[in-house]
């Protein structure tokens, strides 16, 4: 197991790599960079630069006006040459691509993000004010989908093809095809003040007041504000996890040593919870980080953005706005590495619960 880990934990490194050079290539070829945002803003055709842009003050003040700028940026027409020059040099664009990625990757490997471009303030420092908002949701959309899809998948599996079995899939590939941020917006025009009740807030995971309330208020506001947002992001992960349930439990139950447990006079609540759920909920367990890592990472993007939820989904969702490159790649890098190490983590936890899975005979 030693040299499996040792491998895996090597192969992350030119995976990592790869994802970090495809995005960077990506970005540049992307239109509308940090620079030219800037260059907007300061002909007029944007917000303001000085509230985004670190000492904009001072470039801004130095500007001047020139008939021929020679910028390749569009719309830099009208700037003084030297201006634009020390743009790019306080982005860092005025050095060649190869060698921003290098120096990135450098500092990426010692976990130091750098500063936002338009913030103020240390990547690393962002990200963990945020993430309390995201772990949170993170957390409770794993234990309520959990607490329903195990029970309902288990119930499905032993009443395979029964009417309750044909209703409650209807229901669940449903709740699987409708995108989790559209029935976020029904959720809200329905009972946030849209067209019909007003019965839970539209943003946010405290009220106004939170920190006069009691802490028994507090916890109740806090739940008060969940409701919504934890209910849609649930529906994707309520329907895949109930549906490998069933599969798993329907799997198992057609083996040998369970027709062998009902011959030895077990009632079936001895024979499914005595034989056939350990081994069924071996491949639920075991793909519990990286669901969790799905619902933390990737589910909560619109989700934060239509409740107005200042968690990593936003952040990352505004600093692409905002051609905020540190943050898109201090995030990318960040959720690519959990992301690695947790497939590790899975894999690592099948073996804790069947022991005779052994991945030193595989190849990785």
């Amino acid at each position: 197991m030693g040299a499996y880990i040792l491998r895996r934990l090597l192969l992350m490194i030119p995976t990592i790599v790869g994802i970090m050079a495809i995005s960077f290539a990506v970005i540049q070829f992307a239109p509308g960079g940090p620079v030219e945002r800037v260059i907007a803003d300061l002909t007029g055709q944007g917000d303001s630069a000085a509230d985004r842009l670190s000492g904009g003050g001072d470039l801004v003040s130095q500007q001047g006006i020139s008939n021929e700028s020679g910028s390749s940026y569009r719309g830099a027409q009208g700037l003084d040459p030297d201006l634009v020059a020390k743009l790019e040099k306080q982005f860092g664009f005025d050095k060649p691509p190869l060698t921003r990625f290098l120096e990135m990757m450098w500092n990426y490997i010692r976990f130091d993000f750098g500063e936002s471009f338009f913030r103020n303030t240390s990547v690393i420092d962002l990200i963990i004010e945020k993430m309390p908002v995201s772990i949170s949701l993170g957390v409770w959309i794993l234990i309520f989908s959990y607490m329903i899809s195990i029970p309902l998948g288990i119930k499905k599996a032993v009443k395979d093809g029964s009417t309750f079995d044909i209703w409650t899939s209807g229901v669940i590939i449903i709740g699987y095809a409708v995108p989790s941020f559209l029935f976020g917006i029904l959720l809200i025009v329905l009972f946030a003040g849209g067209s019909f009740f007003d019965w839970f807030p539209l943003r946010g995971l405290k009220s106004d007041n939170f920190a006069d309330l009691s802490w028994w208020q507090k916890i109740l506001d806090y739940i008060w504000h969940l409701v919504l947002p934890l209910i849609s992001l649930s529906l994707a992960a309520f329907a895949t996890t109930t549906l490998l349930t069933k599969n798993s439990f329907i799997d198992e139950i057609k083996k040998q040593y369970v027709t062998t447990a009902r011959a030895k006079g077990l009632n079936e609540r001895q024979v499914l919870y005595g034989h056939v759920f350990r081994n069924a909920m071996l491949i639920v367990i075991a793909g519990f980080p990286g669901a969790f890592i799905s619902a933390f990472f990737t589910g909560s993007l619109l989700i934060e953005n239509i409740f107005s939820l200042d968690g990593l989904g936003r952040l990352g969702y505004l600093a692409v706005v905002n051609r905020d490159y540190p943050i898109v790649f201090a995030t990318l890098y960040i959720f690519s590495l959990m992301g690695l190490l947790v497939g590790l983590v899975s894999d690592l936890i099948y073996t804790l619960i069947d022991p005779r899975i052994d991945f030193e005979r595989r190849d990785v």
